[in-house]
């Protein structure tokens, strides 16, 4: 299956993904700055448990489908400490929830339940607490199933129409973040890692299987 399928997520009482490690970046090292996720031609679903903040919501955007626990947050918490969007996420969330909800999420860096995530487009499912990975993994399989030239193709078309400056985005994206990583994200990195801001009003998910707090 996961040779025509791409799946990402962690297992139960995981999380999906925080987001960058700001202790690279504190090093202000342009050469570990992260890249742009490759593109790729197979169907890609996200399995979201946990946090999916920061680079690991913009790793989720880069899925096709988020299969989301009831118990997930989401957000842009780079915003926190000045770490721009360098993955995609200025194209592909608004190409996903509109603009002006992508705007809500960007400027203001505030974290958003599991339901909140599905009633604005930016869940396909949410599933119960513990059983993303193995829903995603069912829901691969109801996919895989079919002929994947046709599914491909259609893929690519979808894209295609909807995004067809989807890359010239990207850059631009790229030239933006590269203006602020010295002068605010290196140094948002280091107040990171010297406590600033740790366990504050955005931790609003338990290492239990708890539910998230309303957004």
């Amino acid at each position: 299956m996961l040779s025509k399928i791409c799946m990402r997520g962690s297992t139960a009482g995981g999380s999906f993904c925080a987001g960058y490690d700001l202790s690279e970046l504190a090093e202000d090292s342009p050469e570990e700055w992260p890249q742009c996720i490759p593109e790729t031609k197979k169907p890609t679903i996200a399995a979201v448990s946990g946090y999916a903040v920061g680079a690991g919501l913009e790793l989720a955007l880069w899925c096709d489908l988020r299969v989301v626990d009831e118990t997930a947050v989401m957000g842009l918490f780079g915003r926190r400490f000045g770490v721009p969007l360098m993955a995609g996420g200025s194209a592909r969330l608004p190409a996903l929830i509109g603009l002006s909800r992508a705007l809500d999420l960007v400027l203001t860096g505030r974290p958003i339940s599991a339901k909140e995530a599905h009633e604005i487009g930016l869940a396909n499912r949410i599933v119960s607490c513990g059983t993303a990975l193995g829903q995603a993994v069912s829901l691969a399989g109801s996919i895989v199933k079919f002929p994947q030239g046709c599914v491909q193709a259609d893929r690519a078309a979808v894209y295609n129409a909807s995004s067809r400056d989807l890359s010239e985005a990207v850059a631009f994206e790229r030239q933006m973040a590269s203006t602020v990583l010295h002068s605010e994200a290196v140094q948002g990195a280091r107040r990171f890692l010297s406590g600033v801001g740790r366990h504050g009003s955005f931790n609003l998910l338990h290492s239990s299987c708890e539910p998230a707090a309303k957004s």
